[in-house]
């Protein structure tokens, strides 16, 4: 688990890293303390291809495997959400 992730889970609140998520999804969030509700890994498996006929001049390519972390936040209604945790920040201590 990455530090800044192993953060958010030790304090059990993030806040927004930026304003990449869209302003009328934030507000179904408190601005200072998102409780997390779990945390999970997904692998996304690569992609290896061996057919030239597909990619002319390279019969073998690969995409390496790519590890996510997702974050599962609760919105002020009680609702709950997933987010890629590079979207979020540990919450400051109150």
């Amino acid at each position: 688990m990455p530090a800044q992730l192993a953060t958010i889970v030790e304090c059990g609140y993030a806040i927004w890293a930026g304003d990449t998520v869209a302003p009328d999804i934030r507000a179904r969030f408190d601005r200072e303390h998102i409780p997390v509700v779990g945390v999970r890994n997904v692998r996304v498996w690569g992609l290896q291809v061996d057919d030239e006929r597909e990619l002319p001049g390279l019969e073998r390519t690969q995409m390496p495997d790519e590890e996510l972390w997702e974050v599962n936040l609760e919105a002020i209604n009680g609702s709950k959400y997933e987010f890629d945790s590079t979207l979020l920040k540990p919450a400051p201590k109150r």
